[in-house]
């Protein structure tokens, strides 16, 4: 039942200071000068941002607020956030509330914790947060959260906002070189807009809190398959249980309070995994959004008695969790680039944007699949429910024919025809050119480009930046030819043609699932398989990318070296927390439970065996877990010695190959005898909930 008097057109961005709130509260004159700030048109000024941050001040007060904070994305991959109170002493002992221009615009937390990657040292503590006026401060906890970048005292930048920034200046610029051959002479910005569909897990609290596993590192190292899986099928786009129901509901209402557009949500393939998404945004809204997304998910949550778990393979043997990234590029005046129009055969403009993004996502795949490495993405990229470590791109039957036709110099006719199943009272509409491809890394789904591989955890700012990056450079080839030609039609069909020849290897509209097609991208098209962090991640520094992301301004040379290390010292602290939590679980919880159990086995068999009765079951399962426990003690032996020599190796390259090929290894190795044994030994002794409590007692 809806709930009554409740206006989602009232509550919806309520707590932002968003455009409509700026400009019934800042003068005209500021508030124009402001919005020239905000569009790129004009420098923001001291004098402005006084005015502002006067005005945001009073309009936070009055909505509660009594600090503020610069909210920022150092390297960590959360946000970070030091909270200062408005009061300012007035030397009568009382105080009153201020907030000034240069606190708006400046803040100073200490850089010296923040992962540098070798840019700052532990002394030099200074940092700098600017804010970002693109993003819209928001009231949340009754603090006033001001979105900013992050960069030290040298100029390097330390978060992720400030290179997407950066990124989606470049595109800006070269998408409007294009234009502008195309006789587009009005748009002056070109934005990347991105939609991030969230995928996550709920489990019962009561449960979460008996896992250790689950409470270090966010996903179960044990765990024995349970009786019932997502075999059936049947739980997505189920109906939804109350009590997920009710939290959807709330988390809804507190995103739209914070400018969140969330638009759809449901159960996914999993039992217990549900997802939300949002309407798109421009790239740097939407990247903030994801962020604030993910921390209101895992609050609303816990007032629920819930958990939200947003690793990407919390659970063996089923489904993980992604993140897809719906990214297109639009003019300011609203004209998407990527929509084909009725006629993508005779849309120029449209073919032009599209090869060159063929070309990008050919030439920078090694790009593409770094950006969404990490320890947790590993267990899902390659298995049956993400797209494989290679990167293609699936174009559908009808743009497929269309740049064939290209080549061939030959043309192809829209296929826009009704779709009729047969039943008179159901509505005849017009059906889609294309199918969706649901195995493909990178497929265009009608007007945008959905990057499949990204995982549920993972900041969208790092594949969108590459994404931004890379098309940039394409574009700013394709413009530098064109512009100087004497024959713009004939250059532009001899680029396109040329380009689609150089890059068609990168497109498959097949089963990315297929073992062959794997074998015939590696073996006959010749495409990179980075099948791991550890083997994609050290690609980031190579030259050609270094070359890349210098001449974009994206990075300097020690931001690319930095940020490689920061990854790859990442990669490796989560497999080293997470081998440390095995051997301890397994050690302290497992092994215990199991002699327990095999004691009293023993003790039965020596009662029966007294008692002149057969015994032969007691006797085979105290052999088979007597058996099993001396493996798994060996095992665990062998997990602590390997995790001291991995952390021992101060080179992140050469830890992270540890890291993947043996200590991982070891953890799976140790696993598969504590899964068996959590087979046999009765339910009693068990130490922690099984999957069968935490995927369905909810």
């Amino acid at each position: 039942m809806a709930e009554k008097n409740y206006d989602v057109t009232e509550v919806f961005g309520s707590d932002v200071f968003n455009e409509a709130v700026m400009k019934a509260k800042l003068p005209k004159a500021t508030f124009k000068e402001l919005m020239k700030a905000i569009n790129g048109e004009a420098e923001l000024t001291l004098p402005v941002a006084e005015v502002v941050a006067s005005a945001m001040k009073d309009w936070a007060v009055e909505k509660g607020a009594t600090h503020y904070t610069h909210w920022f994305q150092p390297m960590t991959g959360i946000t970070a956030e030091k909270h200062d109170s408005f009061i300012s002493p007035v030397g009568d002992g009382t105080v009153i509330m201020e907030f000034s221009g240069k606190e708006l615009i400046k803040g100073e937390p200490d850089a010296s914790s923040f992962p540098s990657g070798g840019i700052r040292a532990t002394f030099e503590a200074r940092g700098y947060t600017a804010w970002d006026p693109t993003s819209y401060a928001f009231i949340k906890d009754n603090t006033l959260y001001i979105p900013t970048a992050f960069f030290s005292y040298s100029g390097e930048a330390l978060d992720k906002k400030t290179p997407l920034l950066r990124s989606m200046d470049a595109v800006s610029k070269q998408a409007l070189r294009i234009l502008r051959l195309f006789g587009n002479q009005t748009a002056k910005k070109v934005v990347a807009t991105v939609g991030a569909e969230q995928e996550y897990f709920l489990i019962d609290k009561k449960y979460y809190d008996k896992r250790k596993d689950l409470i270090f590192t966010g996903r179960t190292l044990f765990g024995a398959a349970p009786a019932k899986g997502q075999e059936l099928e049947d739980h997505y786009f189920g109906a939804i249980k109350q009590r997920v129901s009710d939290y959807m509901k709330d988390l809804d209402k507190r995103l739209w309070a914070l400018g969140v557009p969330s638009k759809t949500k449901h159960n996914e393939v999993a039992p217990a995994q549900h997802e939300c998404a949002p309407i798109f945004e421009s790239a740097n809204l939407a990247a903030d959004h994801n962020q604030l997304t993910m921390e209101m998910m895992k609050k609303v949550a816990l007032e629920h008695g819930l958990v939200c778990l947003l690793h990407e393979k919390p659970f063996a043997g089923i489904n993980g969790s992604g993140k897809h990234d719906n990214w297109a590029i639009s003019t300011d005046d609203g004209q998407n680039l990527l929509n084909p129009g009725k006629s993508p055969m005779e849309n120029a403009q449209f073919l032009t944007f599209l090869v060159a993004i063929i070309k990008a996502v050919d030439e920078h795949a090694d790009l593409l699949r770094l950006s969404v490495a990490t320890a947790g993405n590993d267990h899902r990229l390659g298995a049956n429910e993400a797209p494989p470590a290679v990167i293609s791109i699936f174009l559908g039957e009808e743009l497929t024919e269309v740049i064939e036709a290209l080549v061939a110099g030959t043309t192809v006719e829209s296929k826009r025809t009704k779709f009729d199943i047969g039943i008179s009272v159901l509505p005849k509409f017009t059906k889609d050119t294309t199918d969706r491809n649901r195995t493909s890394p990178f497929a265009f789904t009608g007007n945008k480009f959905e990057f499949r591989s990204l995982g549920s955890s993972l900041n969208i700012s790092g594949p969108n930046i590459i994404l931004n990056t890379i098309v940039a450079d394409v574009l700013e080839e394709f413009a530098d030819k064109l512009e100087g030609a004497e024959d713009f039609q004939s250059a532009l069909h001899d680029l396109l043609v040329q380009t689609i020849k150089e890059h068609k290897r990168v497109i498959f509209n097949g089963n990315g699932y297929d073992s062959s097609w794997v074998k015939e991208a590696t073996e006959v098209r010749g495409l990179p398989e980075l099948k791991s962090s550890a083997d994609a991640l050290p690609h980031f520094c190579d030259e050609k990318n270094v070359k890349l992301f210098t001449k974009h301004k994206i990075f300097s040379e020690v931001e690319v070296h930095s940020r490689t290390e920061i990854l790859l010292d990442n990669y490796n602290k989560n497999i080293n927390i997470e081998a440390l939590t095995t051997a301890e679980m397994a050690k302290k919880e497992i092994l215990p439970a199991v002699i327990a159990y095999e004691k009293d086995i023993c003790e039965a068999l020596v009662a029966k065996k007294n008692a002149g009765l057969g015994y032969s079951v007691e006797q085979s399962i105290a052999d088979k877990v007597d058996s099993l426990a001396s493996s798994l003690s060996a095992k665990i032996g062998e997990l602590e010695n390997v995790t001291v020599k991995a952390h021992g190796i101060s080179d992140v390259f050469e830890a992270s190959r540890c890291y993947h090929d043996e200590v991982f290894a070891s953890m799976q190795s140790l696993r598969a005898v504590a899964d068996e044994l959590e087979t046999i030994v009765g339910a009693k002794y068990w130490p922690f909930p099984t999957y069968e409590d935490l995927l369905f007692d909810i």
